[in-house]
């Protein structure tokens, strides 16, 4: 089974590690809150079209590792999970909003995201597009090489 995936004009493999902390990374995310938003951000995740390869929920902090289509950006999927799932955890859990959240944020503002690269033991495999850049400009200077007599 290959790691791509494809869609009708695409193949591709985008995965991304990101990693969002409660408002002061209060150590909330613990006990029954914790499983809510493990639930809460698995749900609203795979409703978004994105499949979630691990989820790890801290006291502190949730790690995501998530295969992403093209059509959706980061920022709109990060934005949408710790929005809904802010919503949800107040709903289900009053005693939150006593909290010293100021105007009863659950997640602080940012979030921190990087890029996963699959590595094959085939160094051919690894960068094909640069190979093919390479050689081109090599065709392209012995080409030029000609012009210039």
């Amino acid at each position: 089974m290959s790691r791509f995936k494809k869609s009708s004009h695409v193949i591709l493999f985008c995965q991304y590690p990101i990693v969002f902390v409660p408002k002061y990374r209060y150590r909330v995310l613990k006990g029954d809150i914790g499983k809510f938003v493990y639930q809460s951000i698995y749900a609203h995740t795979e409703r978004s079209g994105c499949e979630i390869i691990e989820l790890n929920v801290q006291p502190d902090h949730v790690h995501l590792l998530v295969k992403v289509p093209p059509k959706i950006s980061i920022s709109d999927l990060v934005g949408k999970v710790k929005g809904k799932t802010a919503i949800q955890a107040f709903q289900k859990f009053p005693n939150l909003r006593t909290k010293k959240y100021w105007g009863n944020h659950f997640w602080s503002a940012g979030y921190c995201v990087d890029t996963v690269r699959h590595l094959d033991s085939d160094e051919t495999n690894l960068r094909p597009f640069p190979n093919f850049l390479r050689m081109k400009s090599a065709h392209k200077l012995s080409a030029d090489r000609f012009l210039d007599n």
